[in-house]
């Protein structure tokens, strides 16, 4: 798989040292220097880079499935949270659970990710809202990455909704910027800044404050963007230069233009648009007219988009928005890891880049989109760490 495309090299050999790809090429040109402490015979299985996940809030306490009724009786999610559902609830029983709690169940959510050959996890804050509990969040994220064989990123979303002790939502950003940014900064605990601009959430204005906030610490920025209305989202993500914007579904084709000139990726999230039961789709063909790539992720959140289920995210990307095959796999891969500013890293087979591998049992790697049985992985590795034991007589 290349930056734009998805190569077949039958008859080929990956050698990984250090951590690292260290050398493709064809079977008979194997250096034979080359002394591997394990070879492995695919037989005909499929070598592809690991999966990334751009875009998760997988550490979280509680459960909102009542919500998933209350919308099928007709509520919005605007109503939902009005009525003190939706983010808030999830802040309430994050906030009482311990750093324990949470990695326990972080852990299991991740395990399923692993299954699905996702070596790369990105991780958001955002359901704490105190300096307290953002930070207890990214601590469980940091170690997750530390206790897991997965890549892990981690976003300070603290500008998620407006927390109960706060009447103003620009008292709010003002609380971000001096107290829980200076403090996540020091400790390392996130790689970028993300925030909610919506209705629901934060206006413009407030968005570019924190931003700039952001970049005054060096700080890269990712946004949700235009998912419930357009506010013009993703025009101010560009306009910092943003990683991403993220949901995109009223995205207008000025924005478009401008992520165009920033570099910024498009973050496609199918899961929520159907689980929110919305028909706004994302403007995909605007995104391939001006050249914006586009990313793939599950969302995985307990309202909006409670899956860990990244294949089922690549067949929605497919079969909701239009994405063919091959678009929602360079999603999954290259583009996901432009997202998360990680694209000389990881995201193709490229010598030089992390051994963060998958090897499928598979015919072509489409039918990873096309079907919807269990993911037929037969192991992955992350950072040349064997991620999945060995399931299968084939290897």
């Amino acid at each position: 798989m290349t930056n734009d495309r998805i190569g077949h090299l039958p008859n080929h050999a990956l050698i990984t040292q250090n951590q690292r790809i260290a050398w493709i090429g064809p079977d008979s040109e194997v250096p034979t220097k080359t002394n591997p402490t394990e070879e492995i015979n695919a037989q005909g299985a499929w070598l592809l880079p690991g999966f990334i996940d751009c875009h998760t809030h997988l550490i979280y306490a509680g459960c909102r499935a009542h919500e998933f009724e209350a919308r099928l009786e007709g509520k919005s999610y605007q109503a939902i949270c009005a009525e003190g559902g939706g983010i808030l609830s999830t802040v309430n029983a994050t906030r009482s659970a311990t750093e324990a709690q949470l990695t326990e169940e972080a852990t299991k959510r991740a395990q399923d990710f692993i299954a699905q050959g996702v070596t790369t996890l990105d991780i958001k804050s955002g359901y704490g809202l105190t300096l307290e509990s953002e930070l207890k969040m990214l601590r469980v994220a940091q170690k997750l990455g530390e206790t897991l064989l997965l890549r892990i990123t981690k976003g300070l979303l603290a500008a998620h909704t407006l927390p109960p002790e706060f009447t103003s939502k620009d008292d709010y950003i003002d609380h971000i910027i001096a107290v829980i940014l200076p403090e996540v900064v020091k400790e390392n605990l996130a790689e970028y800044v993300d925030c909610f601009t919506e209705s629901v959430g934060f206006t413009p204005e407030q968005t570019r404050r924190l931003f700039q906030a952001a970049r005054d610490n060096n700080l890269p920025i990712r946004l949700h963007a235009d998912q419930l209305s357009n506010l013009e989202g993703a025009g101010i993500a560009a306009e910092f230069h943003a990683l991403s914007a993220d949901h995109v579904e009223y995205t207008s084709e000025s924005s478009v233009k401008k992520m165009a000139q920033s570099g910024t990726v498009a973050v496609l999230l199918p899961t929520a648009f159907y689980y929110l039961r919305e028909t706004q789709l994302p403007p995909i063909q605007t995104f391939r007219d001006h050249g914006v790539p586009m990313a793939v992720s599950t969302d995985c959140n307990p309202g909006t988009s409670p899956s860990t289920n990244f294949l089922l995210a690549l067949n929605m990307a497919s079969t909701l928005f239009g994405l063919t095959p091959t678009e929602s796999l360079l999603g999954g891969t290259i583009n996901a890891a432009r997202a998360l500013g990680l694209q000389n890293e990881i995201g193709t087979l490229e010598v030089g880049k992390s051994a963060d591998l998958a090897l499928w049992a598979i015919d072509h790697p489409s039918q990873l989109v096309a079907r919807l049985q269990s993911p037929p992985l037969l192991q992955s590795w992350s950072s040349g760490n064997r991620g999945l034991p060995q399931q299968c007589s084939s290897i």
